[in-house]
C-alpha cells in the first residue's frame, strides 16, 4: 500500500477548480505550463446540445474540432507572447500551450450536423439532436 502526502491546499484547489499559485510556484511546480484546459458548460435545448468552451487568447487558426466514435475532442494551443528582454514578472497566473477536452456525446446527437463558432474568446459548438420517431403502436405501461 503506498502513501500518499495530503496536502489540504489540493483540496481548496480541487474546490475552486484551479491553481492558486502560491509564492513558491507551488503550483506551477506541479502543473507544467502547457497543462491548462478551457472551461466548459454544456447544456441541451429541444433541438441541440450546446458545448461553450473559454478560450481566451487562443486564435481562430489554432483551433481543432473533431468527432470520432461518439467522442467529440476540441484541441487547441494558446501561444505565449515574445517577452522583452530584461523584463522582470512579478506574478505569472496565466497558462500556455496545448489543450484537448474531451466529450463522449449521447445516441440522440446528429454527428453530420456538427457546428463550431469561434469569436471573442468563446468556442461554441452546436450538436442538434436526432428526432425521436413516434411509437406506431400504443404501449400499455404497467402500474406497480
Amino acid at each position: 500500500m503506498a502513501l500518499i502526502k495530503w496536502e489540504p491546499l489540493r483540496d481548496i484547489e480541487d474546490l475552486f477548480g484551479h491553481s492558486l499559485a502560491w509564492p513558491l510556484g507551488r503550483a506551477q511546480s506541479m502543473l507544467g505550463l502547457g497543462d491548462w484546459n478551457p472551461r466548459v458548460d454544456i447544456s441541451e435545448s429541444n433541438g441541440s446540445y450546446i458545448i461553450k468552451a473559454d478560450i481566451p487568447g487562443v486564435a481562430k487558426e489554432d483551433l481543432k474540432v473533431t468527432l470520432d466514435n461518439g467522442v467529440l475532442t476540441i484541441q487547441g494551443e494558446r501561444k505565449q507572447d515574445k517577452e522583452e528582454v530584461n523584463k522582470r514578472f512579478h506574478r505569472i497566473e496565466r497558462f500556455y500551450g496545448s489543450f484537448s477536452r474531451s466529450f463522449s456525446l449521447p445516441e440522440d446527437a446528429e454527428a453530420k450536423e456538427l457546428k463550431a463558432t469561434a469569436q471573442e474568446g468563446q468556442l461554441v459548438v452546436s450538436v442538434p439532436r436526432k428526432a425521436v420517431a413516434p411509437s406506431a403502436e400504443a404501449v400499455q405501461v404497467p402500474i406497480e
